[in-house]
């Protein structure tokens, strides 16, 4: 059997290859308009200066019945656009949900796409425009590097805080048959476009606000102790959890605050910007599993799991912890990196708390432990520069302390 010191430097060095790997890619970023009204820019730019006349929104059916997505339409088809629109994307998108897109897609004759919502949106529409483009199946294209030809054209309109799907190479999809959610990544699904437009934020209510927000806050911290880390990506990250840790009370609270909803905007495809190079780590590879498994929000997901992977990770990132913590404004002076690190991570507990978002995953059993515990570590191990590894024993006890523990099994009450 191999001592497990062997493979943790089998996987550094499979690692240190992809970092290096990727400065053979190019990743480009979508052209961006900013600030309230800028979604409707958007259409515009799509209107006047793309030529597409026959356009498929991509959404949920939630935006559609709030209205949000009607003044788009107006605007878009004023404009000499014809627009159809399929709002059957649900979280965690799967495959079924893709392909039905796609046939609307392809019935109707449209030339290019817009997704307007939150990551599932978005991660959805990327996939349909690869696939609308590519003769292989979904399944096909899991894993790096697997969407061989261009994809239809596709713009963005995130809802949502959370994800920057609408900057990032990644597009997550969920195939129930196997109990599995996997990652499509190519530098070709970043969307052309994007629209980041904090005032069609205001009204997503705030435990959806947290979530995602929370999301947001992952990936720039995933990216920011990431082994892959670039001074690029360490930028983005740290301005990303600036804004987060100085923006996302606010908005939980006041969700009508616009310029609260931009900042947050912003600090969402920053940190987009910072994972799409870096990478994430163990949150990630665990919340895609519990969202398989239990339909849990990816947000709400990596919000449980951050702050118990920032304990395990500490010892191999302390300092990194500690740099996070000075630009959230929790250093004072005196303190030493450990610390720092210790507040940081009390920091994230304590907004979990304040947004009422549990410790524990109520349906996470024993039973399906050894299985999500496996398919973590194969996500972590092969896509991931995570700074501490576990071993199959390391991950399953640090998904027991995710369990809520049965009513019998407490203490008495003295």
């Amino acid at each position: 059997m191999i001592p497990f010191s062997l493979k943790v430097l089998f996987f550094k060095v499979w690692q240190f290859l992809l970092k290096w790997s990727t400065k053979l890619l190019t990743f480009r970023t979508p052209e961006l308009f900013t600030g309230p009204g800028s979604a409707m820019q958007l259409c515009d730019h799509i209107a006047t200066r793309t030529g597409v006349t026959n356009l498929m929104i991509v959404t949920d059916a939630m935006l559609v019945k709030i209205g949000l997505i009607a003044p788009l339409i107006e605007r878009l088809n004023g404009a000499g656009v014809r627009t159809v629109v399929y709002d059957g994307v649900q979280p965690n998108p799967t495959i079924e949900q893709i392909e039905t897109g796609l046939a609307m897609l392809r019935r109707d004759g449209c030339t290019a796409i817009l997704a307007i919502g939150g990551g599932s949106s978005i991660d959805a529409a990327k996939v349909i425009a690869a696939r609308a483009t590519n003769p292989h199946k979904i399944t096909w294209m899991a894993g790096l590097l697997r969407v061989f030809f261009k994809p239809m054209p596709l713009y963005a309109v995130p809802t949502t805080a959370g994800t920057g799907s609408e900057v990032t190479i990644a597009a997550v999809v969920s195939d129930p048959s196997t109990t599995r959610k996997f990652a499509i990544m190519d530098p070709k699904l970043v969307p052309i476009g994007a629209a980041l437009d904090g005032s069609l934020m205001t009204g997503l209510p705030a435990p959806i606000t947290a979530a995602t927000g929370m999301d947001a806050l992952t990936h720039a911290v995933e990216a920011y102790i990431s082994r892959n880390w670039t001074p690029a990506t360490d930028a983005e990250a740290l301005e990303a959890t600036r804004l987060i840790m100085l923006n996302l009370p606010e908005a939980v609270k006041n969700g009508g605050n616009v310029q609260a909803r931009q900042n947050m905007a912003l600090a969402s495809f920053k940190a987009g910007v910072a994972f799409t190079t870096a990478g994430v780590g163990y949150v990630h590879a665990i919340a895609h599993n519990f969202g398989a498994y239990y339909h849990l929000p990816h947000g709400l997901a990596n919000a449980i799991v951050l702050p118990r992977v920032l304990d395990y990770s500490k010892p191999e990132c302390t300092e990194r912890l500690a740099k996070l913590a000075e630009v959230s404004g929790l250093k004072k002076g005196g303190e030493s990196d450990a610390q720092l690190a210790d507040a940081f991570i009390a920091r994230v507990r304590e907004l979990n708390a304040d947004f009422g978002i549990p410790s524990h995953v109520e349906k996470l059993r024993e039973s399906d432990i050894p299985a999500i515990a496996d398919k973590a570590l194969s996500e972590a191990y092969w896509f991931y520069a995570v700074p501490r590894y576990m071993d199959k024993p390391d991950i399953e006890a640090f998904l027991r302390q995710m369990m809520v523990m049965p009513a019998a099994a407490l203490p008495a009450a003295a």
